[in-house]
This record gives C-alpha cells, sequence and structure tokens, in this order.
C-alpha cells in the first residue's frame, strides 16, 4: 500500500435495515464492516456526513469534509451475504478541484494521479484500503467539497445483480480494463450514491 494517511471510517445518514436489505451484515450498533473499513449507518443529516483517517499530517475538517482522527487498528473482516470484500473508492466532489487538491496536500493526501475526463478533472490517491476520487463540478454553485458515494467491490457483480434485480441497475464496463459496474437505481432508499465493482482482474 501507498504510505500515507488511510481511510478508517464514514459516517452514512442511513437506517441500517436499508443497508442489510442490500446484504451486508450490520450490528446492532449500527455499525457495518468492510474491507477493514468502518461504515457507522444512521448518522443525522443525508448521505456521507464524514469520514475518520489515520495518519494525518494535521488536524481539522478538509476542504469542508468533516474529518476526524484515530489510531485504532482496522477492525477484523466481517462476512456479508452480498459478498461484499470491500471499497474500491470514495468520491469527493468539488466546485474548485485546485484548492481542494491543495487542501488534501496540506493534510497529507497529495492526489498521484489528475486526468482530464472531458471538460472536468478527476484526482486520484489511495487511502489505504480505498481510492479517494476528487471530481471536479464544472459551472457548479461556490461552496466545499461535499462526499458524492462509493464503490464496494463484490466477486461477481452480474451475480449480485441477478440476487438484486429490482435495485441494482445494468452492469457495464467499468473504466478499469477488465472490470464491471452497476449501480443502485433509484428504487433504493440509500442516500449516497452507491455502485457495485468487480475485482481487479488477478
Amino acid at each position: 500500500m501507498t504510505a500515507g494517511p488511510e481511510l478508517a471510517a464514514l459516517q452514512i445518514a442511513d437506517p441500517p435495515s436499508a443497508w442489510a436489505a442490500l446484504g451486508f451484515t450490520v450490528d446492532a450498533d449500527g455499525l457495518l464492516v468492510v474491507g477493514g473499513i468502518e461504515l457507522w449507518l444512521d448518522a443525522a443529516g443525508r448521505g456521507i456526513t464524514g469520514w475518520t483517517l489515520r495518519g494525518l499530517a494535521r488536524r481539522g475538517d478538509v476542504d469542508g469534509l468533516p474529518t476526524g482522527e484515530t489510531t485504532d487498528p482496522p477492525p477484523p473482516d466481517v462476512t456479508h451475504p452480498n459478498g461484499a470484500l470491500g471499497l474500491d473508492q470514495v468520491v469527493v466532489t468539488t466546485p474548485d478541484f485546485d484548492r481542494t487538491a491543495a487542501t488534501l496536500e496540506s493534510f497529507g493526501m497529495p492526489l498521484r494521479r489528475v486526468v482530464d475526463a472531458g471538460g472536468f478533472r478527476q484526482g486520484f490517491r489511495r487511502l489505504g484500503p480505498a481510492i479517494l476520487e476528487l471530481v471536479e463540478v464544472v459551472n457548479g454553485p461556490p461552496g466545499p467539497a461535499r462526499f458524492w458515494g462509493l464503490v464496494v467491490i463484490v466477486p461477481d457483480v452480474y451475480a449480485l445483480r441477478n440476487r438484486l434485480p429490482d435495485v441494482i441497475g445494468e452492469v457495464r464496463d467499468a473504466v478499469q480494463p477488465g472490470r464491471h459496474i452497476a449501480a443502485l437505481t433509484n428504487a433504493v432508499r440509500i442516500s449516497p450514491r452507491v455502485a457495485f465493482m468487480d475485482p481487479e482482474p488477478g
């Protein structure tokens, strides 16, 4: 893994029952663990409301993203009926790409790769078990960076869609070569955007 800060947890404003209905194992406290990352459900608000990181260079919120710190080690893996193995990426949007990138760097998280995605930029870096994807919102209203969604790794996206055909949309080729992705439909009562992706080939 790349040295530097690691993603330890996300806080999400959804009822635990909504995630359990998707085949995730959620404990009595509303905690879901996937790939060593804790997802704390039933937070106040909407969507992903904050994150917790290990190894930050300094304290404080990251360009408006509510940010906590921990030195606790990753929790043990948990088996999920839907086969979830981990988080591939957490997606953050920003109306000011340069500002957010500079703020990330000041916290010890410089972007490792920036690409032009056809009129807007995307930046990437690994945060331990997951990747941070920063997406530029062109001509959007000014304001802080915001959490947008996440991508969950499962062994077989097609098999999961066959199991949950009413809530998982069409499987398509992912940007990453050899991988496939499918997003939750609007019929699901999950507040962040969520998609499922198969593992890296090999």
